[in-house]
């Protein structure tokens, strides 16, 4: 059998507003987008939504909306797609990495307080935080909700409040996840979300950018409609701006999506009780944890190996995901340190000091699959796919350690 990582729920709904749009003659800058925007935002909870072509192109908007650039930087996460950081140095500021909290995965509100506490100054004339390190000014906090669990907002949002710092919000993982009962990515000053085909909805590709604030949302729609004004006059451009439209296209397949949003949550709900059910009590895997005031969406299904397969190198569990994929079940290393990565290797991008969780969590986490119309016999083979592999690391790293320890003991005695 072979199950694939993610796969779009698509159902006549979809093809009958696409195929619409495509007779209509008008496939962008239509009345989709438009329609797509005020529901998008009347499900999220915000006074405005801007349709953008990726999530990508949503942090962008949100950072540079922000003011936020060269001679700035941002506290966030390491353990993220690249995208959280990428949008920062789109407009040459810098991302500097605070470590997550090996319970949750998410940024670790208290190693942010820590870092503001040894590493930062308040400018007693301007009351801006200043980096001691960099000489940088300390602008902004970007929490990313991990796999679709929401961050501690309230000791973030504390954070930003004390030392009057914005709060952007990468929800691009977590479309209909909740803190406190609030939808996430309304609970900052910007909020972004994606579409991509992974995500619990999609459009094929398309991000959205959430604000309550009217001169923010106004700005966003013009960048992302290469800088014209709001009276739409085409080549008049009032600022410097980029092609991120979203289409009527895709602003269709979003509406068809949204919908059935508590249809599509529901189902990838179901996917992750089965592996609940399945997984649960093995001495070798960490499954996801439930959070007190948390209400998590099911972006993907990640899993952690634990002791003695969570060595450092990550060598078992990429053992684990090349037999998956031999066997034809589909699977990720989630994610990779983005402070690894070669591209912020060197110079000032280079991190000071190390990510213990982070790096921990690089070399051990794995994810499986998830999407809202998988069968109960998929996630069935899936489970008993990984097991029986698990079982099959267990007697060789049992071996391993009975080794080690007899050597160790041979070595004691000569001493």
């Amino acid at each position: 059998m072979n199950v694939p990582l993610s796969c779009p729920d698509i159902t006549e709904r979809e093809v009958d507003l696409v195929t619409r749009v495509l007779w209509s003659g008008q496939l962008s800058l239509g009345p989709r987008v438009a329609e797509f925007e005020e529901k998008f935002a009347a499900y999220a909870g915000a006074r405005y939504a801007i349709a953008v072509n990726s999530g990508t192109s949503a942090l962008h908007l949100a950072v540079r909306a922000l003011g936020i650039g060269a001679g700035d930087e941002v506290l966030t996460t390491a353990f993220s797609f690249v995208a959280s950081s990428y949008c920062l140095m789109y407009e040459h500021a810098l991302p500097v990495f605070v470590d997550i909290d090996p319970h949750t995965l998410n940024l670790d509100s208290r190693e942010v307080h820590r870092f503001i506490e040894e590493r930062c100054i308040v400018d007693p004339t301007t009351g801006t935080l200043r980096d001691v390190l960099t000489g940088l000014k300390v602008r902004a906090i970007l929490p990313v909700h991990v796999f679709g669990l929401p961050c501690d907002m309230d000791s973030i949002l504390d954070l930003a409040s004390k030392y009057n710092l914005r709060v952007i919000e990468d929800a691009c993982e977590a479309l209909g996840a909740q803190y406190k009962g609030r939808p996430v990515g309304t609970l900052g000053d910007i909020g972004v979300f994606a579409f991509y085909p992974n995500k619990q909805m999609t459009t094929g590709e398309g991000g959205m950018i959430v604000t309550d604030d009217e001169p923010t949302a106004m700005l966003c729609r013009s960048m992302r409609n290469q800088g014209r004004g709001p009276e739409g006059y085409w080549l008049r451009h009032v600022r410097l701006g980029y092609n991120y439209r979203l289409s009527d296209i895709h602003s269709a397949l979003g509406l068809a999506q949204l919908e059935r949003i508590e249809e599509l949550l529901g189902g990838r709900m179901r996917v992750a009780q089965l592996y609940e059910q399945a997984l649960g009590g093995h001495p070798l895997l960490k499954l996801p944890p439930s959070v007190p005031d948390c209400q998590r969406s099911w972006f993907v299904y990640p899993v952690q190996l634990l002791p003695p397969a969570a060595v450092p190198d990550g060598s078992v569990r990429d053992r684990v995901l090349s037999e998956l994929r031999a066997r034809g079940v589909g699977c990720q290393s989630y994610f990779p340190a983005i402070h690894l990565q070669p591209c912020f290797q060197e110079g000032h991008l280079a991190q000071q000091g190390p990510l213990p969780h982070t790096e921990a969590a690089s070399n051990t986490c794995l994810v499986l699959p998830m999407f809202s119309s998988a069968t109960e016999e998929q996630i069935g083979y899936v489970s008993k796919t990984l097991l029986e592999i698990l079982e099959g690391e267990s007697r060789g790293l049992a071996a391993h350690c009975d080794w080690t320890d007899r050597f160790r003991g041979q070595e004691t005695a000569a001493v």
